[in-house]
């Protein structure tokens, strides 16, 4: 068997249609079918039933698409055991970041890869918990940062820290920039109205179960997806947001902006989780493994700095 007609039948059956695996591949659609076709002629199975949604796998697919994908991570292991030979990891990471952390982790995430892995490649992707998680399902991303998180088939979650919530407003040009430290109640958060993310955000969801499991509900008064466009519309005076520290901090323009911790005294703080997940269908390789400790070690150096 091609190894290449192995990767384009996992890529298929992975994403579900030879349009979108054509597109992953960069690779026409139809030398893609004809490369997929061939594999199932010397097989002498039909690997996929084609209809009008897609490509599904039949069973004798689903059996080959356990093995490809075992063939295809040990071929990798090879590469990169062959970079080891001459002193260096080899091969490529995909990561995905959710934007407030991709503005605080990019850079020195990016250094740290050139110092450490000179000879491997790597991609750094934004976006929402959900499409990351699919993402790592379809072999798209090798490890995504996910904010508040479950565990589910598929997926192996590792945690890696908690940061405080906060209320951002607006700054009263006559405001005592001290008063930006007072806590707001979790409850109080009800009387704000709220330029929030669109559902299924990770943050749009905490706080909506939050307050639900007090009998309340939040204000919405724009639902806008974008850390950069809600902390815009706050600044102009739409409303208020539930944002990280670092979302204000990395804004550009700080200053314009007062916060409020969310939880008062002896009550516990409203934090986000971020976890670090990989899928547990595929076996992390050794440049796999090396860049998940390196995103470790890089989040402990950032959140310890002063």
């Amino acid at each position: 068997m091609d190894l290449k007609q192995i990767e384009y039948f996992v890529r298929v059956a992975e994403l579900g249609s030879f349009t979108r695996a054509s597109v992953v591949l960069d690779i026409a659609q139809p030398a893609l079918s004809r490369q997929v076709r061939l594999l199932e002629v010397e097989l002498r199975q039909n690997l996929l039933v084609r209809n009008g949604r897609g490509a599904i796998p039949t069973e004798a697919g689903k059996l080959l698409l356990e093995h490809g994908r075992g063939i295809l991570h040990q071929v990798e292991r090879a590469r990169e055991e062959l970079g080891r030979v001459r002193g260096a990891l080899a091969g490529r990471v995909a990561i995905g970041l959710p934007p407030t952390m991709a503005k605080v982790l990019t850079v020195p995430l990016t250094r740290a890869f050139r110092v450490q892995m000179p000879d491997a490649a790597l991609a750094i992707s934004e976006g929402l918990s959900v499409a990351m998680r699919e993402s790592l399902t379809t072999g798209l991303l090798d490890i995504a940062l996910l904010y508040n998180t479950p565990a589910s088939p598929g997926i192996e979650i590792t945690p890696l820290l908690e940061e405080d919530l906060f209320l951002v407003q607006r700054q009263a040009p006559d405001a005592d920039p001290a008063e930006g430290l007072e806590p707001v109640a979790l409850e109080a958060l009800t009387r704000y109205a709220l330029v929030i993310p669109t559902r299924p955000n990770s943050i749009r969801m905490l706080v909506e179960s939050e307050l639900a499991a007090l009998g309340l509900r939040p204000q919405i008064s724009l639902e806008i997806d974008g850390v950069a466009a809600i902390l815009d519309l706050v600044a102009d005076g739409a409303g208020s947001a539930v944002l990280p520290m670092n979302a204000v901090t990395t804004s550009g323009r700080p200053e314009a902006f007062s916060t409020r911790p969310i939880g008062q005294a002896g009550e516990p703080r409203l934090r986000s989780k971020l976890s670090m997940a990989v899928s547990s269908q595929r076996p992390a390789t050794l440049t796999q493994q090396a860049m998940a400790e390196l995103i470790r070690t890089t989040l402990q150096a950032i959140y310890k700095a002063p």
